[in-house]
């Protein structure tokens, strides 16, 4: 049963982060042209460490799934949770000091579903 719930969670967040590596990495303007209208693209950081962050979420939703399907280094799916907590801490402090609190519970969300892929293929559901 562990093991269902670590690939249904490990699925939602490669879903998630691959689309906002897409949307980081590539900025396809069907995708942002609405966040324009609006002044919210391009987010106040770098271009370089907008790609930066958004190639990383794009290996991390790899990380998360490849190697189940693959059976080859399978370490890195929970090393890819880990990946994905620490992106989240900072995600939610770079929300927070923009004033963006209403971002800070989905963020939150995303942690903990990365803490819950971490500890099951750690211990309870390895691949």
């Amino acid at each position: 049963m562990w093991n269902i719930v670590a690939w249904v969670v490990q699925a939602v967040l490669a879903l998630v982060f691959l689309f906002h590596g897409i949307l980081y990495t590539f900025g396809p303007e069907a995708l942002v042209r609405s966040m324009r209208e609006q002044g919210a693209w391009p987010p106040a950081i770098s271009y370089s460490f907008r790609m930066f962050i958004g190639v990383a979420e794009l290996l991390a939703a790899v990380g998360l799934i490849l190697p189940g399907l693959l059976h080859l280094l399978t370490f890195m799916t929970p090393l890819a949770g880990v990946g994905v907590m620490i992106v989240t801490v900072s995600a939610a402090v770079y929300h927070l000091r923009r004033q963006e609190v209403f971002m800070v519970p989905i963020v939150g969300a995303l942690f903990v579903l990365a803490a819950v892929v971490a500890i099951l293929r750690w211990g309870a559901a390895p691949l």
